[in-house]
C-alpha cells in the first residue's frame, strides 16, 4: 500500500479517464480544472512521476479555455484536448457545441477538426463541438463526442450527442464565411446515427457517447478474420415501455481512409435539416439487450481489452450493486466479472496486458483480476477517498494513477500495480 503523492501545489489538478500517461511511463498530463463539470483551465500541464518537476504545455490566450487533455501513444507525445473559443461573447462562448480538438506540440495548439457551419457545407469538417479527444492504440486517429451547432440553432432537440472519428486522409479547410469557421489538420466524421425520436423497443438511439476503440488491433470475428479498426459506445434506446434505457453499441470502422469520405445515404456534412452522416457502410450494431440495463449507472466510459475479445462496462447486477461486466464484439451473453459488495465507483482502464482492470471500489484503487473477478486492494482507505474521474493504468503495466483530494486541493498520485 505505498501510494504516491505526485502534486503538492494548491490548486486543482484533473486527469482524463484515460490515455493519460505518455508511452515512456514518465509523465502524466492533466488540466487546472477545480473540478470536471467546469471548464476553466487556462493550461494544460503535465507532472513527472518521478522527479515531480512540472510543465506547461500549452496556455490558453483571448480569454479562450482548454482541459480534458489526452496523451498519443507514441513518441515524442502528442498532446490532444478540447479548446473552447477565442473572445467569448453572448453569442458564441464555450458550450457543447462551441468547442474544438487541438493537438499540441511544442507550445503549439493545431485544430484537428475543422468547422463549418454556413451552407454549403463542407465534407471533413464538422459543424459544432467535439469532446473527449481519444487517440487510436497505433495513435494514428482520434474517436470524439461531438454535438452540432447548426441542428442547435435550428431546434436545441435535433442537437443530438454523436460519435465521431477523425483520419488523417487529409487537412479540411472550408471556405470560411462566418468569423467562427476555421480548417483542421484531419477529416472528420460521424459514425453514430441518433434520431431524436427512437421506436420503442428498436436498436434505434438518441444520444450515442462515452465511446472506445476495439483492441490495439482491432477484433477478430466469429469466422476468425479481423475487422481492423472499430469503435464501442453506449446509445440511449427506448423500452417497449417508452423508458430512456442504455446500451453498448458498436460500430465497425474502414480500413482504407479513401473510404470515411464515401457518402452514404446521407451526406457526410449533413444538411440545413439534418446533422452529419456516417460514411457508406459504416452501420452501428447493437451489442446487448439488457433488462436491468445501464440507465442508473454512474457515467463511464467502454474500454476494450487489448487482445479486442472483450469490451468492459458497468451495470447493476441483481442486487442493484454496481458490478464491471464484459460483453464480446461479436455479441453474445454479457459475463458478470466482480462480485463486489460494494460496488464499482469509478471509471476504470485495463492492464496493458489485458489480464486485469483498475477502478475504486469501497473506496480504495483496487486490481481486479480478469479471469476470476478477484479484487485486490491497492490503497488504504483514508479521509478522503479517490476522485472517481479517472484510474488509468500506466504503459509498462507498473503504476496505476488517480487522484485524491489533499487540504481541499485535488493532488495526483500514483500507486504501484
Amino acid at each position: 500500500m505505498r501510494e504516491k503523492q505526485i502534486t503538492f501545489s494548491p490548486r486543482h489538478h484533473q486527469l482524463t479517464n484515460s490515455n493519460v500517461w505518455t508511452a515512456d511511463s514518465q509523465w502524466l498530463a492533466f488540466d487546472v480544472r477545480p473540478s470536471g463539470a467546469s471548464f476553466t483551465s487556462d493550461t494544460i500541464e503535465r507532472v513527472n512521476v518521478e522527479s515531480g518537476e512540472v510543465e506547461v504545455l500549452y496556455r490558453a490566450t483571448d480569454g479562450a479555455h482548454v482541459g480534458v487533455v489526452t496523451v498519443s501513444p507514441d513518441l515524442p507525445p502528442r498532446y490532444l484536448c478540447i479548446h473552447g473559443p477565442e473572445q467569448p461573447d453572448a453569442d458564441w462562448h464555450y458550450d457543447f457545441h462551441h468547442r474544438r480538438g487541438v493537438i499540441v506540440q511544442n507550445g503549439r495548439a493545431q485544430n484537428l477538426d475543422a468547422c463549418d457551419i454556413t451552407p454549403p457545407f463542407t465534407p471533413g469538417a464538422l459543424r459544432g463541438g467535439s469532446h473527449v479527444h481519444l487517440f487510436s492504440p497505433d495513435g494514428s486517429r482520434v474517436s470524439f463526442t461531438y454535438n452540432d451547432h447548426v441542428m442547435h440553432e435550428k431546434d436545441v432537440t435535433e442537437d443530438l450527442r454523436n460519435v465521431g472519428v477523425a483520419v488523417p486522409l487529409r487537412a479540411v479547410a472550408p471556405v470560411k464565411q462566418h468569423p467562427r469557421e476555421y480548417d483542421g489538420s484531419h477529416f472528420c466524421v460521424l459514425i453514430s446515427r441518433t434520431t431524436a425520436t427512437p421506436q420503442p423497443g428498436s436498436d434505434e438511439i438518441n444520444r450515442a457517447y462515452e465511446e472506445g476503440w476495439i483492441g490495439t488491433r482491432g477484433y477478430q470475428k466469429e469466422d476468425g478474420s479481423w475487422q481492423r479498426w472499430a469503435i464501442a459506445f453506449i446509445g440511449d434506446t427506448l423500452s417497449a415501455a417508452g423508458e430512456k434505457q442504455p446500451e453498448v453499441f458498436i460500430v465497425d470502422l474502414p480500413e482504407a481512409l479513401e473510404d470515411y469520405a464515401r457518402p452514404g445515404d446521407d451526406p457526410l456534412e449533413g444538411s440545413e435539416n439534418g446533422l452529419p452522416a456516417p460514411p457508406a457502410g459504416v452501420q452501428q450494431r447493437r451489442l446487448t439487450f439488457t433488462t436491468r440495463g445501464l440507465a442508473q449507472q454512474p457515467r463511464h466510459w467502454l474500454r476494450s481489452a487489448p487482445d479486442g475479445s472483450a469490451i468492459a462496462f458497468l451495470m447493476a447486477d441483481a442486487q442493484g450493486v454496481i458490478q464491471l461486466w464484459t460483453v464480446s464484439p461479436n455479441g453474445g451473453a454479457p459475463r458478470q466479472v466482480t462480485q463486489l459488495a460494494q460496488g464499482v465507483q469509478s471509471a476504470f482502464s485495463w492492464h496493458p496486458q489485458g489480464a486485469a482492470i483498475a477502478f475504486i471500489s469501497d473506496d480504495r484503487v483496487m486490481c481486479c483480476d480478469i479471469s476470476s473477478g478477484a479484487c485486490q486492494p491497492l490503497t488504504e482507505r483514508g479521509e478522503q477517498p479517490p476522485s472517481g474521474d479517472a484510474v488509468v493504468w500506466s504503459p509498462d503495466g507498473r503504476q496505476i494513477a488517480f487522484m485524491r483530494e489533499v487540504d481541499g486541493w485535488r493532488q495526483l498520485f500514483t500507486v504501484p500495480a
